[in-house]
């Protein structure tokens, strides 16, 4: 199984580096049958990350007709011009980090980067995953419409806004869209695909590898509607 984690201006580290080590991991527990590598939609460049003027280098082209998983991050940090290092110097009351999210995000409909999820999200072959909100950024794109999907808190008002069925959960499996929801939720999230893919034995060894615990249940929309609690 190879996963490919996407990375475009402004994406938030934790959603890439919490799910690529869990990931990472499981290829060695499993003797090689995950690989993972960090893509963008231009190809091959250094990406910037929102926090602090951290950046990442994308090794190849996001290639949505290769089977596998891709995985779509969020966003952090504060808005500048595409490409800029943030000013890490700022103060955090000078700005408020909610406000900006939604504008680093749909930064990506600017890009390459919807056509290429576009086809992916048609090929039978690829899973396609998101961790907070990166949710936001397919739904933006117009490709959760009708589907269940969770994402940070902060951003399901806005998820439903697009069409998509917003679900409060911590990993949301609706089939070939698995989704997490606030930052953290990428280690979940990372071992939950690993179970689902490669079995509960190699997604246990990872588990105790980094010392966490997944939480809540899985959502999937299975089994009958709950009454009101």
């Amino acid at each position: 199984m190879h996963a490919q984690i996407v990375l475009f201006d402004g994406f938030d580290p934790f959603d890439v580096i919490a799910p690529y080590e869990v990931l990472y991991a499981g290829g060695t527990a499993s003797a090689g049958a995950v690989s993972v590598e960090l893509v963008s939609a231009e190809g091959p460049r250094e990406v910037i990350s929102g926090t602090g003027g951290l950046m990442l280098r994308a090794t190849a082209a996001l290639d949505p007709a290769r089977a596998g998983l891709i995985l779509v991050p969020g966003a952090s940090g504060r808005v500048g011009e595409p490409g800029e290092v943030p000013d890490h110097d700022a103060g955090a009351g000078e700005w408020q980090q909610d406000e900006f999210i939604p504008v680093l995000l749909g930064r990506t409909l600017t890009t390459g980067l919807p056509a290429l999820l576009t086809a992916a999200m048609e090929n039978p072959e690829v899973t396609v995953t998101a961790v907070c909100g990166g949710s936001l950024v397919l739904a933006m794109a117009g490709l959760l419409e009708g589907r269940h999907a969770t994402t940070h808190h902060m951003g399901l008002d806005m998820l439903d806004a697009t069409g998509a069925h917003a679900v409060n959960a911590r990993v949301v499996d609706d089939g070939d869209l698995v989704t997490g929801a606030g930052v953290t939720s990428g280690l979940d999230l990372g071992l939950y695909l690993l179970e689902r893919e490669l079995g509960p034995r190699i997604a246990h060894a990872v588990e105790g590898l980094f010392a966490h615990e997944r939480r809540g249940t899985v959502w999937r929309a299975t089994g009958p509607a709950p009454a009101r609690l």
